[in-house]
């Protein structure tokens, strides 16, 4: 594996980047194209990238399965939580004005970046979690017999 030099420093130094822009997408998707569902498929690249050229098992070291299945959940939870926290405030399910009832706009913002944030880490854990999937199958054919 050593021979694919130049891919292998390529990617490490691509994934830094590639993470750096998905954060980018995911706090400023309210104010521009963008979001949770966008950052998370972007941050999900970044390790799919690494365990293409690296190898599953160095992706997961990186970034263990158990941590993956965790993220999605989690990512669930804090979208259902900032739902659950209006609720007890007084408001409806997901009314972002709970969250600064004096400037409704504030909680808005707020709000949004919550659920964002949310569906970012559940996009991200979900399609890590299919890469490695589809990447620890064994095949039921070899290369020589195609």
């Amino acid at each position: 594996m050593q021979h694919h030099l130049i891919l292998r420093v390529v990617t490490k130094l691509l994934c830094g980047a590639i993470i750096l822009y998905a954060f980018y997408v995911q706090f400023h998707g309210d104010y521009s194209p963008g979001g949770g569902f966008q950052a998370g498929v972007i941050m999900a690249v970044a390790f799919i990238a690494y365990g293409v050229v690296f190898g599953l098992d160095a992706v997961q070291k990186v970034l263990p399965a158990w941590v993956v299945h965790k993220l999605a959940a989690l990512g669930v939870l804090v979208y259902s939580m900032t739902g659950v926290v209006s609720l007890f405030l007084g408001y409806a399910f997901l009314d972002y004005g709970a969250f600064s009832p004096h400037h409704p706009s504030h909680g808005q913002h707020w709000g949004i970046l919550a659920v964002e944030l949310g569906v970012g880490i559940t996009v991200t854990g979900v399609m890590v979690t299919i890469y490695y999937a589809f990447a620890s199958r064994i095949p039921r054919i070899t290369d020589e017999e195609w």
